[in-house]
């Protein structure tokens, strides 16, 4: 089997962390690299009282991130990992496959992007959603009942724009599975499934 490293890119709202949850269960040789999680470790650790703090804890799990990619490839690991990639993500993780050896395939998340907004907006609302995304101030223990009053909560017209400008759509690393993620009922993950496990064989 190929060494390979699986990136679920595209829109924010496109279902990526079910896709890779079903990815695992077919394929448990994959290890999943979360950035989010690694950031919201660090927002738990050391809290922010600014954007400007918060923006340096971004930087950091992205140091993390990168720094636990090497690691795993240099050990042979099979890899997934999803966040809504873009140009700025792509030098670094093309530079580590090269170096690693390793396949990279690009599974590609798109859709309606009014209707990815309502799914978002209530994933957003979510009280299970780390609160930290949402603030421009937290601290291990903060909540807020009414998450719609958050200073950091993304409008329509964010979400649009960062769709439109940020390259999600158009990231691609290694082989690309395009994938319509408007409608779930309308995706076929059997399908998805198999491709992947015909690109470990090749």
């Amino acid at each position: 089997m190929k060494k390979t490293m699986i990136l679920l890119a595209g829109y924010p709202a496109t279902g990526k962390s079910y896709l890779c949850k079903q990815i695992l269960e077919k394929y448990p040789q994959f290890q999943a690299i979360s950035q989010d999680d690694m950031k919201e470790a660090l927002w738990d650790e050391y809290g922010f009282d600014s954007m400007e703090e918060k923006t340096k804890l971004e930087m950091l799990s992205w140091t993390k991130y990168y720094g636990t990619v090497d690691e795993k490839m240099r050990e042979g690991r099979m890899l997934i990992s999803d966040y809504p990639f873009s140009e700025k993500q792509k030098g670094r993780l093309a530079d580590l496959a090269e170096k690693n050896k390793y396949q990279m395939i690009t599974i590609r998340l798109t859709g309606d992007i009014d209707i990815l907004y309502e799914r978002s907006r209530s994933r957003d609302l979510d009280p299970s959603r780390h609160l930290g995304h949402l603030v421009s101030k937290y601290h291990l223990g903060d909540e807020m009942e009414d998450r719609s009053r958050a200073d950091c909560i993304v409008t329509y017209d964010i979400f649009r724009e960062r769709c439109m400008t940020r390259g999600y759509d158009t990231f691609e690393l290694g082989t690309l599975i395009e994938i319509d993620a408007t409608d779930y009922r309308k995706i076929k993950y059997t399908e998805i499934l198999e491709k992947v496990g015909s690109l470990l064989k090749e």
